[in-house]
């Protein structure tokens, strides 16, 4: 009689469907609720990851001044390679923006005057927009 019982016991073991579909429903209006607002701060934090990156390229830039007599780069692939053997990017090449294209860089009117610019033209790669979209670089302060 015992070991009867025992079988229906584990017969009956297990979620019904009721259970099933209540617990179906709080993953979806979880899922509806987290899922905006998580992909919402990743916009954010590759826009702030880009400023962070534009602000070392710049601190690069001065570097490469401070080393050649006052003189700024007329190209950020001109940094890549003194010809002493340094470089002044970490890594193989031109840093990329958070996006996977590579930082923009316009000389100024003159090598000895401070008037280049670094740039990156955002998410969607052409220039202006909006949000993450829009065009960063080190001469702008980007609302948030």
């Amino acid at each position: 009689m015992k070991l009867l019982k025992k079988n229906r016991r584990k017969a009956n073991a297990g979620f019904s469907l009721a259970e099933m579909m209540v617990v179906i429903v709080i993953i979806g209006l979880l899922s509806v609720v987290v899922v905006p607002n998580v992909i919402g701060k990743l916009g954010g934090a590759q826009v702030s990851t880009a400023k962070a990156s534009i602000h070392s390229i710049n601190q690069s830039i001065q570097e490469y001044a401070l080393n050649n007599a006052g003189r700024f780069p007329e190209s950020l692939e001109v940094m890549l390679d003194d010809g002493l053997g340094k470089s002044y990017f970490s890594g193989k090449g031109i840093p990329k923006d958070p996006w996977g294209m590579e930082f923009q860089y316009d000389a100024g009117s003159s090598p000895y005057e401070e008037d280049y610019r670094i740039y990156s033209l955002g998410a969607d790669g052409v220039p202006g927009g909006e949000g993450k979209n829009r065009d960063l670089d080190q001469n702008k302060e980007e609302e948030e």
